[in-house]
């Protein structure tokens, strides 16, 4: 007689996150890594065996319980690493846009519900190197865990990836002040969050009770009541309904040290600077396509990692989110910097991201359908979701070969059409964009007004400089 799968009990962030997965809203973290050399299959086969299956969540399915309970953890019985590791040979001319149309191809592709949430796609032929495109589930883990899980894949050198190693340690950037703040939260989150899921199912339950809440100073409440209170965000066509077909977009490499020196003229920190150009980037979109963008406002909502630094390795969902309003209105670069600047300063005092934490939280503890119809309320609050990950200052070997770049896309709940995430990689800033195909056919063009718009910072930091 065959022994019983063990069980484990997924949280209920966790919950929350495998309950979001729609046909034209997949919760999935992708992300893709170029290689000059090509990644060996065997090589990649092993590293995967020993270190990423070392972690039993790689090794689990999803199996999801009736209405009310939360779904469980359950060890495949008939897991095979093969199952999960695919190979293709991309169509020529092999250059970024084949690339970037397969990535928007396995965007866009459900994972397996009857197998662990996860699956690895290389693709060769890409230049005279090839490709590796990631996919896994966000109910497995948020982005800043799974890329220090990924990270972890790798070593300094290309001998080393090739051995077994300890039990693998993240080499995230310090770098970022969103990543430093939202670790210095975590004694917070602890000693609040059990006062806070309640507070949020008061909130969330009885929306007659918000203003209530809030006047009687119960702790938690404000913070909840003023973001589902928040009006909903102006209609752009950035918004609107869904469908299947997404497309993945990325930047070529900007130099950190060129966005540093930005910083520098104009005391705000590397995020200010990248934020502003994207938000330069959106603006310009908006204005080919002769959408009046004066006095524009609209959300970014911002993933706050709430795991001390020496837990990042830790997987599970432990994030909250901020809502930053995004001065898409203000035309003058610099301008435009010191506004955000100052949005962010204030958020950074807030509690929001504890409180938000405290909110997804409770969300899992509802019904299924309980949960999108609170999901797509704040969906409705926030046009985009963007984050920032400082990644590795030094490049990393994966089974054998460099990593010369890579690149990840975040997914977007409550019916949100357009993730924004940047990546630091060995001195090196790279954006990524992810849309809804029918909304943003073109996401490229918004890259290219990023660079335009770092272009003319860049030449008012250099102005600086010579006077």
């Amino acid at each position: 007689m065959p022994a019983t799968p063990q069980k484990e009990s997924m949280s209920n962030v966790d919950a929350a996150w495998r309950h979001m997965e729609e046909p034209d809203n997949l919760m999935m973290v992708s992300g893709v890594m170029h290689f000059a050399d090509p990644i060996d299959p065997d090589q990649l086969r092993k590293t995967l065996q020993d270190r990423l299956l070392r972690y039993p969540r790689f090794r689990q399915k999803v199996v999801d319980a009736p209405i009310l309970k939360t779904p469980h953890w359950e060890e495949d019985p008939e897991f095979s690493l093969e199952n999960h590791l695919s190979y293709e040979v991309l169509p020529q001319p092999g250059d970024k846009a084949t690339l970037q149309q397969r990535c928007s191809e396995l965007l866009s592709q459900p994972l397996d519900f009857e197998r662990p949430l996860w699956h690895v796609t290389i693709l060769d032929g890409f230049g005279d190197g090839n490709a590796l495109f990631m996919r896994i589930h966000h109910c497995i883990a948020d982005g800043i865990a799974l890329i220090s899980v990924l990270i972890s894949l790798t070593a300094e050198s290309a001998e080393a990836s090739l051995k077994q190693s300890d039990k693998p340690r993240p080499r995230l950037s310090g770098s970022g002040n969103l990543f430093k703040q939202a670790a210095k939260a975590w004694d917070t989150t602890l000693k609040v969050s059990e006062q806070f899921v309640q507070d949020s199912i008061d909130v969330l339950s009885h929306p007659t009770r918000i203003l209530d809440l809030a006047k009687q100073g119960t702790q938690g409440a404000a913070t909840a009541a003023s973001l589902v209170l928040k009006s909903p965000d102006p209609h752009t066509l950035f918004r609107g309904d869904l469908g299947v077909p997404k497309i993945a977009a990325w930047s070529q490499a900007v130099p950190l040290e060129d966005v540093k020196k930005i910083r520098q003229v104009t005391n705000g920190t590397v995020n200010d600077v990248l934020l502003t150009a994207m938000a330069g980037g959106l603006r310009r979109y908006l204005r080919e396509r002769e959408q009046d963008t004066d006095d524009l406002n609209f959300r970014a909502a911002v993933p706050v990692n709430v795991r001390p630094l020496d837990k990042m390795d830790e997987l599970g969902n432990q994030f909250g989110l901020v809502f930053l309003e995004l001065p898409i209105g203000i035309e003058d670069p610099l301008d435009r910097l010191f506004e955000l600047k100052k949005r962010m300063d204030y958020i950074k005092e807030s509690q929001q991201a504890v409180v938000a934490f405290g909110m997804l939280k409770a969300v899992g503890m509802t019904p299924a359908d309980i949960q999108k119809i609170i999901v797509n309320i704040f969906g409705a609050k926030t046009t985009c979701v963007m984050t920032n990950v400082p990644g590795p200052r030094a490049p990393l070997f994966l089974a054998g070969s460099e990593i010369s770049d890579m690149m990840f896309w975040v997914p977007c709940s409550g019916r949100v059409g357009m993730g924004i995430s940047i990546l630091s990689y060995a001195g090196q800033v790279r954006l990524g964009i992810a849309t809804d195909a029918g909304l943003v056919p073109d996401p490229e063009r918004i890259i290219e007004g990023f660079y335009r718009e770092m272009d003319a910072l860049t030449a008012l930091a250099d102005q600086v400089a010579d006077n």
